[in-house]
């Protein structure tokens, strides 16, 4: 059987066979052991603050609905009329009580029960006594600090035990508000001509900040936010399951909480009363981590959480094995001041957002990647190794990358009938 990821850590080589970013076969793999089995984002507690609140919601291929029902309890519903298989909603948000089928007109209650349909006295009185026509809900929805994933695997590890060692990262975000932490509709939606485990390697890629985005550290040098020696270092982590992070220091202002001269006195003391609040309830060390840190996380297979000049939320999933469609949100702690919200707003869209310096620069570095693989196929593999001489690998070393290269290669491994070594 074909070897795709080469991990000899005698020589401190790293390789991955580029076919797996460009081959259908791989793909279908995928699709049937990763994005079926594993725990893939569907949204945060935020976007459902209210009873009748839903999202519709595109997760492993499905269309689902992001839901809290009229009891108060959040749910993930199958998009899809037990009738005759219809979308029983086409609005991408929004609040109800009913969702009606355009088709045929059966309805269901927020909580996927069917409580209405035309020509009722055509069936029997016993029909859907049993609830077998209520909508389908997605058996397994559970939660971290308000972040909500589903897995169609019903024989799936805990929620808990597949995060593992990345609950440190999300606690690290989740605490930066004691009112908590809200997503900022709507989201951003594109598409990138590349293959999806590219944008994941690219998500936790520290090693092209420099070269790749050089424009925008030239910008923020000329708002004080000069880089020094110690920006941009720190360390890359394996958290196990598949899940790395980058997490270093770098030269921008984080409005939780590292001021920069652009944002004036006024903000100096806004920042300085946020940072006392933090190392009040956390003490100095754990709030200098929260306030002064960067960390790039990916969880696998498809969550990026970048906690950087603000924090987006992004995950992405393949249509062709040289296509994806990306959603990104931005994150933010609420209570926040209006004039901080703006800031934040600013940072998230002139770096992360799809328009900004970083976002648009990495699509064309990755589909470049794609283009690269498909013309020049005698060139085989794709070097992963920097940083396995080190016993502590740095934040621009590829350990991360490593990270979900090693999961991957688990769980096709195991479809493939290889061994895993």
């Amino acid at each position: 059987m074909k070897e795709y990821v080469v991990d000899d850590k005698v020589n401190y080589e790293f390789l991955v066979h580029r076919s797996v970013f460009t081959e259908q076969e791989i793909l279908k793999m995928e699709q049937d052991e990763i994005f079926n089995k594993c725990w893939l984002f569907i949204g945060h507690d935020s976007e459902v603050p209210n009873k009748g609140d839903f999202h519709r919601k595109k997760v492993g291929g499905r269309n689902l609905l992001f839901t809290r029902s009229s009891d108060g309890e959040i749910r993930a519903l199958y998009n899809s009329c037990s009738h005759r298989g219809a979308l029983v909603c086409r609005e991408s948000t929004g609040n109800s009580k009913v969702f009606r089928c355009f088709y045929h007109a059966w309805s269901f209650n927020n909580k996927g029960e069917l409580v209405g349909m035309p020509g009722k006295e055509a069936f029997p009185e016993t029909f859907n006594c049993d609830g077998a026509k209520n909508l389908k809900e997605v058996v397994r929805l559970e939660n971290f600090r308000g972040f909500y994933f589903v897995n169609f695997d019903d024989n799936a590890m805990s929620l808990e035990d597949y995060l593992g060692n990345a609950k440190e990262y999300l606690e690290l975000i989740a605490d930066q508000s004691e009112l908590g932490m809200e997503v900022l509709q709507d989201p951003q939606q594109y598409s990138v001509r590349a293959n999806w485990k590219l944008l994941a390697e690219n998500s936790v890629d520290s090693y092209h900040g420099m070269p790749t985005h050089k424009t925008y550290f030239d910008i923020v040098s000329t708002r004080g936010g000069e880089l020094s020696k110690d920006d941009l270092k720190g360390v890359g982590n394996d958290l196990g399951n598949g899940h790395g992070v980058v997490e270093y220091k770098a030269p921008w202002g984080r409005p939780v909480a590292r001021w920069i001269p652009a944002w004036g006195e006024d903000g100096k003391k806004e920042i300085d009363e946020i940072k006392a609040k933090l190392v009040g309830k956390f003490g100095e060390e754990r709030a200098e981590r929260i306030t002064s840190f960067n960390r790039n996380l990916l969880i696998f297979p498809n969550l990026v959480i970048n906690d950087i000049m603000a924090i987006t939320i992004r995950t992405f999933y393949p249509i062709e094995p040289g296509y994806m469609e990306v959603t990104g949100y931005a994150l933010a702690p609420k209570g926040e001041t209006e004039q901080f919200r703006h800031r934040r707003n600013d940072n998230f869209l002139e770096f992360l957002g799809p328009g900004g310096f970083a976002t648009p620069d990495d699509n064309e570095a990755l589909e470049l990647c794609q283009e690269g693989f498909l013309n020049n196929k005698e060139v085989e593999w794709n070097d992963i190794s920097k940083g396995m001489i080190r016993e502590q690998p740095e934040s621009n070393d590829e350990e991360q990358m490593r990270a979900f290269w090693r999961q991957w290669d688990h769980v096709m491994s195991k479809k493939a009938g290889r061994v895993h070594v």
